[in-house]
């Protein structure tokens, strides 16, 4: 994903690469290199190589378990951050992350990429034509060998792909989840360690459910990456294959409105957070904004070890209490002690102005490191 951000960057005219940071220089040397840029500057951290280059922003493409150190690092060094998912290992670390933007000032956003899709967004806007949601249901179906550590992963599906639905679900309704059942299993014939297959079922605010079925050893007949979506309203019913234009079918035969093109993945979401630097708005994916999508799978994991029905809100308190233990900077501890509810705070931090808000002009570039 390294090379790919460093890709990605360097065909943003907008944007200007200012350095490159690895622990290992030579694997940094090697990337810009097959980029064909060399003579950018390299470093092993990443707050004294922005310094040292005049950068801007800090594009965060570290593994999740550096996620939190390295955003806090970044953060209080008055740098913006634009941050791969998860937003951190767990949703303890999320909330430090909350109150670390807070106590800085500084806009910390995560790349959910699956955003940013032309499809989705039309798919969204037909979810509005549908009358009152009752029941969104996702199918995803693959059967990928990568080999290494997601075969040796405890929940494979559940932690390293499903946070992509969870957070889709979360924009297409507008809703948030409230509760989740869900049963894990791994099939007899599966190459992954851990459970390969699940099916969650939510309870999402407003009384919508949203149903997920999933599984990473299913050979044949697969479905799209971005799995297979059906909405079912009042006035009507909106499919989505993952990969082609939606299809939207309803009693009045109304059509929706035209949907924005967001961009594509994370080339969408590096121009939706320049533009909302330059702007001073947030965009999708602001950390507030976020938590609830990982806090989505927490909760589905939590289910499915111990079988029963769990609140929402339960794994946000709890992940509160740890992020409050845990905590080592008195000025971030004292934010999180603060709230008297977790929800409530991240719903009172999260701009209002995020996810549908018109292109900003071009600008002149701005070093990203």
């Amino acid at each position: 994903m390294g090379r790919a951000w460093l890709r990605t960057i360097l065909d943003d005219a907008e944007v200007e690469l200012a350095g490159v940071v690895d622990l290992d220089l030579g694997t940094a040397a090697a990337a810009v290199a097959d980029a064909g840029v060399p003579d950018v500057p390299l470093g092993r951290d990443a707050v004294e190589l922005a310094r040292a280059t005049g950068a801007d922003a800090l594009v965060n493409v570290t593994v999740p378990r550096a996620h939190h150190p390295v955003t806090t690092a970044a953060l209080f060094a008055g740098l913006p951050v634009l941050g791969e998912k998860p937003v951190a290992e767990d949703v303890a670390q999320a909330l430090s992350l909350v109150a670390a933007a807070e106590v800085t000032g500084e806009l910390f956003v995560v790349s959910q990429s699956r955003r940013y899709n032309a499809h989705l967004f039309a798919f969204r806007e037909q979810a509005r034509a549908v009358g009152d949601p009752g029941v969104l249901t996702t199918e995803f179906f693959k059967a990928p060998r990568f080999g290494g550590f997601r075969e040796e992963m405890a929940h494979p599906l559940l932690l390293d792909m499903a946070i992509h639905p969870f957070d889709t679900a979360r924009f297409l309704l507008g809703a948030e989840p409230v509760s989740v059942y869900c049963e894990e299993f791994n099939p007899s014939w599966s190459w992954y360690a851990g459970d390969a297959a699940a099916t969650a079922v939510f309870e999402m605010t407003g009384g919508v459910r949203y149903v997920y079925t999933g599984s990473w050893c299913s050979p044949g007949q697969e479905t799209s990456w971005n799995g297979s979506w059906r909405l079912s309203g009042s006035a009507g019913t909106a499919r989505w294959d993952g990969d082609s234009a939606p299809v939207l079918e309803t009693s009045s035969g109304a059509a929706p409105a035209p949907s924005a093109d967001p961009g594509r993945e994370i080339a969408g979401s590096l121009r939706a957070f320049t533009r909302a630097l330059r702007a001073g708005t947030a965009p999708m994916g602001e950390v507030h904004e976020n938590v609830l999508s990982l806090a989505m799978v927490e909760a589905a994991v939590a289910s499915a070890a111990s079988g029963a029905r769990v609140l929402v809100d339960d794994v946000l308190e709890r992940a509160h209490e740890r992020a409050l233990a845990g905590e080592r900077r008195e000025d971030v501890r004292a934010v999180l002690a603060s709230w008297t509810s977790v929800r409530e705070a991240l719903a009172a931090g999260t701009p209002a102005t995020a996810a549908t808000q018109p292109a900003q002009p071009a600008q002149p570039a701005q070093p990203v490191a």
